[in-house]
Protein backbone atom coordinates (compact mmCIF):
# COMPACT_ATOMS: atom_id res chain seq x y z
CA UNK A 1 0.00 0.00 0.00
CA UNK A 2 2.42 2.54 1.04
CA UNK A 3 4.87 1.76 -1.87
CA UNK A 4 1.72 2.21 -4.51
CA UNK A 5 0.41 5.46 -3.02
CA UNK A 6 3.49 6.89 -4.55
CA UNK A 7 3.03 5.56 -7.81
CA UNK A 8 -0.76 6.44 -7.91
CA UNK A 9 0.23 9.70 -6.46
CA UNK A 10 2.85 10.12 -9.31
CA UNK A 11 0.39 8.96 -12.13
CA UNK A 12 -2.57 10.92 -11.54
CA UNK A 13 -0.93 14.37 -10.54
CA UNK A 14 0.18 13.96 -13.93
CA UNK A 15 -2.56 13.44 -15.75
CA UNK A 16 -4.95 15.33 -14.24
CA UNK A 17 -2.37 18.59 -14.86
CA UNK A 18 -2.02 16.96 -18.21
CA UNK A 19 -5.15 18.62 -19.42
CA UNK A 20 -4.60 22.50 -20.47
CA UNK A 21 -7.65 24.61 -20.80
CA UNK A 22 -6.12 27.29 -23.09
CA UNK A 23 -5.09 24.40 -26.07
CA UNK A 24 -8.72 23.19 -26.11
CA UNK A 25 -10.31 26.99 -25.98
CA UNK A 26 -7.84 28.00 -28.33
CA UNK A 27 -8.71 25.57 -30.96
CA UNK A 28 -12.77 25.35 -29.61
CA UNK A 29 -13.09 28.98 -30.32
CA UNK A 30 -10.57 30.64 -31.86
CA UNK A 31 -9.90 27.29 -34.54
CA UNK A 32 -6.16 28.12 -33.49
CA UNK A 33 -3.72 26.24 -31.78
CA UNK A 34 -2.23 28.61 -28.68
CA UNK A 35 1.03 26.94 -29.00
CA UNK A 36 1.30 28.09 -32.51
CA UNK A 37 0.47 32.40 -31.76
CA UNK A 38 1.50 34.85 -29.60
CA UNK A 39 4.50 33.58 -27.33
CA UNK A 40 3.59 30.30 -28.25
CA UNK A 41 3.02 29.03 -24.68
CA UNK A 42 -0.15 27.46 -23.75
CA UNK A 43 -0.76 29.29 -20.22
CA UNK A 44 -3.22 32.16 -19.23
CA UNK A 45 -0.83 34.89 -19.64
CA UNK A 46 -0.55 34.47 -23.59
CA UNK A 47 -3.75 33.53 -23.87
CA UNK A 48 -5.09 36.86 -22.46
CA UNK A 49 -2.57 38.47 -24.47
CA UNK A 50 -4.04 36.61 -27.85
CA UNK A 51 -7.57 36.51 -27.65
CA UNK A 52 -8.15 39.14 -24.36
CA UNK A 53 -9.66 38.73 -21.09
CA UNK A 54 -12.87 36.71 -22.09
CA UNK A 55 -11.69 33.73 -21.43
CA UNK A 56 -8.02 33.78 -19.55
CA UNK A 57 -9.59 33.68 -16.13
CA UNK A 58 -11.35 30.66 -16.91
CA UNK A 59 -8.08 29.44 -17.33
CA UNK A 60 -6.35 30.89 -14.29
CA UNK A 61 -8.82 29.28 -12.25
CA UNK A 62 -8.31 26.18 -13.97
CA UNK A 63 -4.88 25.52 -13.91
CA UNK A 64 -4.77 26.47 -9.67
CA UNK A 65 -7.77 23.61 -9.49
CA UNK A 66 -5.95 20.72 -11.62
CA UNK A 67 -2.84 21.50 -9.04
CA UNK A 68 -5.59 21.49 -5.81
CA UNK A 69 -6.99 18.45 -6.58
CA UNK A 70 -4.23 16.29 -6.78
CA UNK A 71 -2.35 18.12 -3.84
CA UNK A 72 -5.46 18.18 -1.98
CA UNK A 73 -6.67 14.14 -2.34
CA UNK A 74 -2.73 13.07 -1.64
CA UNK A 75 -2.14 14.86 1.13
CA UNK A 76 -4.94 13.25 2.71
CA UNK A 77 -3.79 10.04 1.24
CA UNK A 78 -0.27 10.63 2.87
CA UNK A 79 -1.86 12.23 6.24
CA UNK A 80 -3.44 8.90 6.60
CA UNK A 81 -0.64 6.55 5.81
CA UNK A 82 2.56 8.46 6.55
CA UNK A 83 1.09 11.23 8.98
CA UNK A 84 2.45 13.94 6.39
CA UNK A 85 -0.03 16.13 4.47
CA UNK A 86 2.60 18.49 3.14
CA UNK A 87 4.93 15.57 1.67
CA UNK A 88 1.97 14.66 -0.25
CA UNK A 89 0.95 18.34 -1.28
CA UNK A 90 4.35 18.77 -2.07
CA UNK A 91 4.61 15.35 -4.35
CA UNK A 92 1.89 16.05 -6.42
CA UNK A 93 3.07 19.07 -7.02
CA UNK A 94 6.31 17.92 -8.38
CA UNK A 95 4.16 15.50 -10.96
CA UNK A 96 1.46 18.14 -11.74
CA UNK A 97 4.19 20.52 -12.80
CA UNK A 98 5.61 17.76 -15.16
CA UNK A 99 2.35 16.85 -16.60
CA UNK A 100 1.42 20.47 -17.32
CA UNK A 101 4.79 21.44 -18.70
CA UNK A 102 4.87 17.69 -21.06
CA UNK A 103 1.38 16.95 -21.35
CA UNK A 104 0.94 13.32 -22.82
CA UNK A 105 -2.31 14.51 -24.34
CA UNK A 106 -0.59 17.45 -26.54
CA UNK A 107 2.67 15.86 -27.82
CA UNK A 108 4.59 17.01 -24.35
CA UNK A 109 4.12 20.69 -25.42
CA UNK A 110 2.71 22.38 -22.51
CA UNK A 111 3.01 25.58 -20.42
CA UNK A 112 5.85 27.11 -17.25
CA UNK A 113 3.34 26.05 -14.69
CA UNK A 114 3.37 28.99 -12.37
CA UNK A 115 -0.27 28.95 -11.61
CA UNK A 116 0.19 24.84 -10.32
CA UNK A 117 3.21 26.12 -8.20
CA UNK A 118 1.26 28.69 -6.79
CA UNK A 119 -1.58 26.39 -6.20
CA UNK A 120 0.98 23.69 -4.85
CA UNK A 121 2.02 25.96 -2.14
CA UNK A 122 -1.06 27.11 -0.65
CA UNK A 123 -1.42 23.52 0.05
CA UNK A 124 2.06 23.09 1.71
CA UNK A 125 1.11 25.96 4.25
CA UNK A 126 -1.87 28.57 2.74
CA UNK A 127 0.29 31.29 4.42
CA UNK A 128 3.22 31.25 2.10
CA UNK A 129 0.96 30.80 -0.29
CA UNK A 130 -1.24 33.85 0.83
CA UNK A 131 2.36 35.76 1.05
CA UNK A 132 3.76 34.34 -2.30
CA UNK A 133 0.21 35.40 -4.15
CA UNK A 134 0.28 38.91 -2.48
CA UNK A 135 3.97 39.28 -3.56
CA UNK A 136 2.51 38.35 -7.24
CA UNK A 137 -0.30 41.00 -7.47
CA UNK A 138 2.03 44.13 -6.04
CA UNK A 139 4.96 42.95 -8.49
CA UNK A 140 2.35 42.59 -10.91
CA UNK A 141 0.59 46.11 -10.71
CA UNK A 142 4.34 48.09 -9.90
CA UNK A 143 6.76 45.94 -12.20
CA UNK A 144 4.81 44.69 -14.72
CA UNK A 145 6.16 41.89 -15.73
CA UNK A 146 4.21 38.41 -14.80
CA UNK A 147 7.54 36.37 -15.64
CA UNK A 148 9.44 38.42 -12.95
CA UNK A 149 6.51 39.02 -10.43
CA UNK A 150 5.74 35.05 -10.59
CA UNK A 151 9.49 34.01 -10.39
CA UNK A 152 10.39 35.94 -7.45
CA UNK A 153 7.18 35.35 -5.68
CA UNK A 154 7.58 31.73 -5.97
CA UNK A 155 10.92 31.96 -5.22
CA UNK A 156 10.23 33.41 -1.96
CA UNK A 157 7.85 30.83 -1.30
CA UNK A 158 10.39 28.14 -1.47
CA UNK A 159 12.82 30.22 1.08
CA UNK A 160 9.79 30.78 3.57
CA UNK A 161 8.86 27.20 3.60
CA UNK A 162 11.29 26.38 6.15
CA UNK A 163 11.42 29.49 7.97
CA UNK A 164 8.40 28.47 8.97
CA UNK A 165 9.06 25.02 10.09
CA UNK A 166 7.18 22.75 6.94
CA UNK A 167 8.04 19.43 6.17
CA UNK A 168 12.01 19.30 5.09
CA UNK A 169 11.31 16.36 1.83
CA UNK A 170 8.54 19.13 1.37
CA UNK A 171 10.33 21.82 1.39
CA UNK A 172 12.90 20.06 -0.94
CA UNK A 173 10.15 18.99 -3.56
CA UNK A 174 8.89 22.31 -3.42
CA UNK A 175 12.20 23.73 -4.25
CA UNK A 176 12.38 21.47 -7.16
CA UNK A 177 9.00 22.81 -8.50
CA UNK A 178 10.26 26.67 -8.35
CA UNK A 179 13.61 25.72 -10.46
CA UNK A 180 11.92 23.77 -12.95
CA UNK A 181 9.29 26.46 -13.58
CA UNK A 182 12.17 29.21 -13.91
CA UNK A 183 13.83 26.77 -16.00
CA UNK A 184 10.83 26.96 -17.80
CA UNK A 185 10.83 30.59 -18.18
CA UNK A 186 14.60 30.47 -19.69
CA UNK A 187 13.02 32.60 -23.14
CA UNK A 188 11.62 35.11 -20.59
CA UNK A 189 14.52 35.54 -19.25
CA UNK A 190 16.56 36.14 -22.48
CA UNK A 191 14.11 38.55 -22.97
CA UNK A 192 13.85 40.52 -20.05
CA UNK A 193 17.92 40.77 -20.30
CA UNK A 194 17.27 41.84 -23.65
CA UNK A 195 14.52 44.32 -22.63
CA UNK A 196 12.18 42.88 -25.02
CA UNK A 197 9.91 41.17 -22.68
CA UNK A 198 5.95 42.35 -22.76
CA UNK A 199 4.42 44.14 -19.65
CA UNK A 200 1.33 42.64 -18.64
CA UNK A 201 -1.80 44.70 -18.12
CA UNK A 202 -5.22 43.72 -16.23
CA UNK A 203 -6.91 44.98 -19.43
CA UNK A 204 -6.25 43.33 -22.77
CA UNK A 205 -5.21 45.01 -26.11
CA UNK A 206 -8.76 43.66 -27.37
CA UNK A 207 -10.70 46.26 -24.94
Amino acid sequence: MKIAIWFLAAVCSYLIAGFNLAILLSKAIYHQDIREVGSKNPGFTNFKRVYGNKYAWFIFVFDMLKAALPALIFGFAFKAIFGNFQLGAAYAGVFAMLGHAYPVFYKFKGGKGFLVCLATLFFIDWRIGLIAFVIMTVLLLTVKYMSVSTMAALTVGAILLPIFKADTVACILYACCVLFMIYRHKENIKRLIKGEESKWSLKSKKE
